[in-house]
């Protein structure tokens, strides 16, 4: 029992980790590497340039007319010394007696293959050019486009690859590294740190899960030409032990992925509204982008499978590419100021081919996956979702808005202060403020008080001019003051007898 509860823990631990695989390869088949491209023939000279370090792969039987690299070799010496003296090697197993080519260089030959010395003039053959093997140091480990990713080896093998945002299309810290069994390789894997952390590597069938072991084969004649720079892979031979997912951690590489990407070409022209970049990509996309924070509950593996199963698989979205993982986004204290905020599950989703249109496909999935996420989150352990899109349709905040909010609020501060300040140097003054003190009108007003306009029937006869008529002494007769008020005789009400 605790056996297959060992082989089970151990499947578990596998599937945290995905698979890449290095594309290149330093094989005498491979027309790429032959300029101009095609595998020389009996009637070619072959030449490598005398400062370069390779390790060539031979797979099958070959005629060459010469072979040549810092030093001419001719026909029946070619014959003679690699025939005598050149490695062979079977899969899985260490070269013996390596042909050390000059200047600096190996030739490693499969089983049932080699070189042979031809005299020139092969009917089957439409060369008698010199053919030169490329520069095999322009490949960098950090270049995107030269891996491949897969959930499993297998799927590696039946070509079931997966789709990642820049960063984690390079080797992840918890990713197992394959170097195919039957070829060679040389690469660059200088870094901005000194150390490549991963979980395994695998070279020439050979898979190495101890640090120990692997730094012995790099330190080796073979090892040293294949992997070469200012840093050097380091295995650990564990994977990620965080059930929600790990971080890939090429954070620190960024600028040096994205570098590898423009020096491919500029990004693509896109014809969306709102331009999306998703964290740890090098280049807008069109489409959208499906953030969740989650739950312990939560199992990132497990969430990946359900996604291309319960979606993916559907015709209509078969064709979307889609990258899930776990992410620590950026906050901006008042739009300024970045801290670190808790890491999140990205899932980004892009038509087929960058720049083929606004992604309209890709936003339907999204909108599917948020209804799913909202819908069955309490058993996923997924506690929000937000989604981003391309058309400007999405919902979710939209950070333009926020940030004209948060510089808008910071104007205003910034005046506020400056006012305070030229207030305190005595460059401004405040207007002062009437006082409603009880007794003090007159002298707060600064004089006598406004009598304003004359009023016959409520004025004292000594508190205007005199005058005649209407304010003359007739006038003032008709009011009489007393000690209860005004009163004014009413004509109406006279008790004088009009009719006598």
């Amino acid at each position: 029992m605790s056996l297959w509860l060992a082989v089970f823990l151990g499947l578990l631990g596998a599937s945290s980790a995905l698979y890449k695989q290095w594309v290149p390869d330093t094989n005498f088949n491979n027309q790429t590497n032959w300029d101009p491209e095609r595998v020389p023939c009996a009637d070619d000279r072959v030449v490598f340039a005398p400062h370069k370090k390779v390790a060539v792969f031979v797979q099958a039987l070959h005629s060459i007319l010469e072979m040549m690299s810092g030093v001419k070799w001719t026909s029946p010496r070619l014959m003679m010394i690699i025939m005598s003296t050149v490695s062979v090697l079977k899969r899985g197993s260490q070269p013996v007696c390596p042909q050390t080519l000059p200047l600096d260089g190996e030739i490693l030959l499969a089983p049932d293959s080699g070189l042979v010395a031809s005299a020139g003039r092969d009917p089957g053959c439409e060369g008698g050019q010199t053919v030169s093997f490329k520069d095999s140091d322009r490949w960098q480990w950090f270049d995107p486009p030269l891996w491949q990713a897969a959930d499993s080896s297998e799927g590696l093998e039946r070509g079931n690859f997966l789709f990642s945002v820049h960063e984690e299309s390079v080797p992840c810290q918890t990713d197992d590294v394959v170097f195919r069994g039957d070829s060679s390789f040389r690469v660059d894997a200088s870094s901005d740190r000194p150390l490549v952390p991963l979980r395994s590597l695998s070279v020439l069938g050979q898979r190495f899960l101890s640090d120990a072991e692997l730094t012995r084969y790099l330190r080796s004649r073979l090892g040293q030409l294949q992997i070469h720079g200012d840093s050097a892979p380091q295995v650990s031979g564990a994977g990620c032990g965080d059930p929600t997912g790990c971080e890939c951690g090429n954070s620190a590489n960024h600028e040096r992925i994205c570098a590898a990407v423009r020096q491919r070409g500029p990004c693509p022209q896109l014809d969306c509204k709102k331009p999306l970049r998703p964290a740890g990509h090098c280049c807008d996309i069109c489409g959208a982008i499906v953030m969740l924070q989650f739950s312990p509950d939560f199992r990132l593996d497990s969430y990946r499978q359900r996604l291309q199963h319960l979606f993916l698989a559907q015709p209509v979205y078969r064709a979307v590419r889609m990258a899930v993982s776990k992410v620590s986004r950026p906050r901006w204290l008042l739009g300024l100021i970045p801290r670190q905020g808790p890491p999140q599950i990205q899932v980004a989703l892009l038509d087929p081919e960058p720049g083929s249109g606004p992604g309209a496909v890709a936003e339907s999935l999204a909108h599917s996956i948020v209804e799913d996420a909202l819908s069955q989150g309490w058993h996923l352990g997924i506690t929000q979702a937000e989604l981003q899109a391309s058309s400007d349709s999405g919902s979710g905040s939209d950070g333009g808005v926020v940030a004209g909010a948060v510089i808008g609020v910071l104007l205003l501060l910034a005046a506020l202060l400056l006012l305070g300040f030229l207030w305190r140097r005595g460059t401004i003054r405040m207007p002062s403020l009437p006082s409603w003190r009880k007794g003090d009108d007159i002298e707060d007003l600064g004089g006598p008080a406004d009598i304003g306009f004359d009023n016959p029937m409520f004025d004292k006869p000594d508190g205007g001019p005199s005058a005649d008529g209407l304010y003359g002494v007739d006038a003032l007769n008709t009011v009489s003051f007393t000690q209860s008020g005004v009163h004014f005789s009413n004509p109406a009400y006279d008790e004088t007898d009009f009719n006598a």
